[in-house]
């Protein structure tokens, strides 16, 4: 494999990091309220970005124009996390399996249409058998009447942020195109901070009951720790860095990944049954994504 297809794959990590995150994100709700966690999150890891792309890349001087589109992606990304971390402590576990499944056919439709991505048959034939493969590998995992259960707003808030997270990858492009993931990446997450930290006194104010239960402890710890430098820093350069090299829709199909790399992990450290779904779900996801990537 040549030098720009493994860079063209970094996004694959991304995917296996956040493979592990929603099962941290839901233990990490038990302690920390969503939005607290998710401001925790991203300041740590907007701390870690400032901190490489100083010691790495040479100062820059941007105009308004350019610090205009890094402060539209804070917004998009303010509000992919908050409503992606309502929405899954609002939700059950096959239910946040939709933020998996649509993202990449957002990215999709979006980089067509804003980015002027050619969208080819071989491309749409290899998300929909990655998405169909997707939902074999759920299928499997989760009670499919689950997905009537829950709260319909939490569903609503995943939807929402499957968007808003497609149009944080999307809309990236120019930038990571004139500049470099690593600097994307970094200027995004450290203007987002002050919106999450925005955030956090209104979460306060709504549900003051859930802030009782926040006790540092090393296992809060490690899974702020686990978001902030794993799941945001570390996640998001390798995200950014497939799009350096590759189209949206290439990148966005490695997103499918998070599910099967969820499930493994779960049969690993927790010994969770692993039905033929995954494994059939996994050859059609497999196939999916080298019809796309190899276009």
């Amino acid at each position: 494999m040549d030098r720009d297809r493994l860079l063209a794959a970094a996004p694959l990590l991304a995917a296996s990091i956040w493979g592990g995150m929603y099962v941290v994100s839901k233990w990490g709700f038990r302690s920390i309220p969503p939005l607290t966690l998710a401001f925790l999150r991203i300041a740590l890891g907007a701390g870690v970005l400032y901190i490489a792309v100083r010691a790495t890349t040479p100062a820059r001087s941007f105009d308004r124009s350019e610090w205009r589109r890094f402060a539209a992606l804070a917004v998009w990304l303010t509000a992919a996390l908050s409503t992606q971390f309502v929405g899954t402590d609002l939700t059950n576990a096959s239910q946040g399996s939709l933020l998996t499944v649509l993202t990449p056919v957002f990215m999709l439709v979006l980089g067509a249409t804003a980015l002027d991505e050619h969208l080819t048959r071989r491309k749409s034939l290899g998300t929909a058998l990655a998405t169909v493969g997707t939902l074999v590998v759920l299928s499997g995992q989760y009670d499919a009447a689950a997905l009537a259960g829950g709260s319909v707003s939490g569903v609503a808030l995943l939807l929402f942020s499957s968007l808003c997270f497609a149009a944080f990858s999307v809309f990236a492009k120019p930038l990571i195109r004139r500049y470099s993931a690593l600097e994307t990446a970094t200027y995004a997450t450290v203007l987002s901070v002050p919106l999450f930290g925005a955030l956090v006194p209104v979460e306060f104010y709504l549900d003051p009951a859930a802030f009782d239960s926040i006790s540092p402890s090393l296992p809060v710890l490690g899974a702020v720790l686990y978001l902030g430098l794993l799941s945001t820093a570390a996640a998001w350069y390798c995200w950014y860095k497939g799009m350096e090299y590759a189209d949206a829709s290439a990148v966005g199909v490695f997103f499918f990944a998070q599910p099967v790399v969820g499930i493994l992990l779960g049969a690993v450290f927790l010994r969770e049954p692993v039905g033929l779904e995954l494994l059939g779900g996994g050859a059609v996801l497999a196939v999916g994504v080298l019809l796309v990537n190899t276009d």
